[in-house]
């Protein structure tokens, strides 16, 4: 099962200021998602009913997985010590 990943407007203004180099890395792993979006290495919000988490170097990657609709939902990317500030 392939699932479709939409990136939030928000979380898509977050990674066009990152540097090139960044943004590579994480597009990389966002793609990855729509084959696995629970790879290893993810980890499940505490609190929240269907919200992960990946790290890319020092980046994270929140996201929501949405199983009936087959939705990936990027939600953040942003540096690790901002990432879980609302």
């Amino acid at each position: 099962m392939t699932y479709k990943v939409e990136v939030s407007e928000n979380a898509n203004k977050e990674r066009e200021r990152l540097p090139k180099s960044v943004r590579l890395r994480l597009d990389a792993a966002i793609d990855k998602l729509a084959e696995d979006p629970r790879p290893m290495g993810s980890v499940k919000l505490v609190g929240e009913k269907n919200m992960f988490r990946i790290r890319v170097g020092n980046y994270r990657v929140i996201y929501a997985v949405f199983d009936d609709k087959l939705l990936v939902l990027i939600v953040r990317v942003r540096h690790r010590k901002d990432a879980y500030r609302k």
